[in-house]
């Protein structure tokens, strides 16, 4: 009797270690793949994540920041992964939604990952530099309308939100003007302050140290509502210019076929993250909105800016870098 209990123990053992979602998760270090370099936004979003998921979730919570081809490297290296809840995708909307319409990429957005969250957004701010003779958006309008194509719009890039951001703008009020791109967001602001360039739709994460120190003029603003950091700033839309709600976003996906039960357990760390008394405040003060949506909605919401992206992309001849 002894030696049949010791081997139905035995088999049932085995049995339960290859069951699917039986094992004690996470079962070996979890990789939080940022598929930018370190220092931005989506990386800072990962390492504020990682300590808490850790915390409450258990194991090992690794940042890997895995850069290249406009972010479509790390997403389409996380989409190959297992879908066993050990790798996380964390990138901005460009992977998502942009890229995908600017260079061939490896994954199919909408069908290769498995939408956790979007973490959290913010808005995208026009800006020009405080020597400009521009003193509000009406005095940007005012210039375009009679000036087309002379006025200077820098961005961190073709296809890049703050690209595509001018491109929107002009697209709505029926204007044109000059797309600078930089690689990157370090030499627009370098040349933006010495008024190289004459304006840029920058993201209010970047923009708000130098319109703070007065170096930076905010004429206006992309959120639907005015954001709490620039509450003198009006919105695009209230200045009579809709469809130009624009933000820029941080969200977290998986391999497709995460498992339900990690998935919602996931998502449950996230939310508790982003709203911890500690580290709510913070994200506020940086221009962050949080979002925390379902997993539903993320899917729709990816959809529709995936279709928002494609049809302006399309109908302006945007090309990559």
């Amino acid at each position: 009797m002894r030696r049949r209990l010791l081997t139905l123990a035995a088999t049932l053992a085995t049995t339960l270690a290859f069951a699917p979602g039986a094992l004690a998760w996470p079962d070996k270090p979890v990789s939080l793949v940022v598929p930018f370099p370190p220092g931005g936004s989506t990386d800072l979003i990962a390492r504020t994540l990682q300590p808490k998921l850790q915390e409450r979730l258990g194991g090992t919570w690794v940042v890997e920041n895995k850069a290249g081809a406009t972010g479509t490297i790390g997403a389409g290296g996380v989409a190959r992964a297992p879908a066993d809840g050990h790798t996380f995708l964390v990138a901005s909307l460009g992977p998502f939604v942009i890229a995908p319409h600017l260079i061939k990429t490896n994954y199919d957005a909408l069908k290769d990952l498995d939408p956790v969250t979007v973490v959290v957004q913010a808005p995208n701010v026009l800006v020009v530099p405080a020597a400009s003779p521009h003193k509000t958006l009406a005095d940007v309008l005012a210039f375009v309308k009679a000036n087309p194509g002379k006025m200077t719009f820098a961005s961190s890039g073709n296809g890049s939100s703050d690209h595509l951001t001018a491109e929107l703008f002009w697209q709505q009020t029926s204007t044109s003007g000059i797309h600078v791109p930089y690689k990157g967001g370090g030499p627009v602001m370098q040349d933006l302050l010495g008024a190289q360039v004459d304006s840029s739709f920058m993201n209010i994460n970047t923009a708000m140290p130098q319109i703070q120190a007065g170096k930076l003029r905010a004429l206006a603003i992309t959120s639907a509502t005015r954001s709490p950091l620039l509450p003198q700033v009006p919105t695009l839309q209230e200045s009579g210019i809709a469809g130009a709600n624009v933000y820029s976003w941080q969200a977290v996906a998986a391999p497709r076929g995460l498992p339900a039960d990690i998935k919602g357990k996931v998502h449950g760390a996230i939310v508790a993250a982003v709203n911890d008394p500690a580290i709510k405040p913070r994200l506020l003060e940086l221009g962050f909105e949080i979002v925390v949506n379902t997993p539903e909605q993320f899917a729709a919401f990816q959809a529709a800016e995936f279709t928002r992206w494609q049809q302006l992309i399309s109908s302006r001849g945007i090309k990559a870098d």
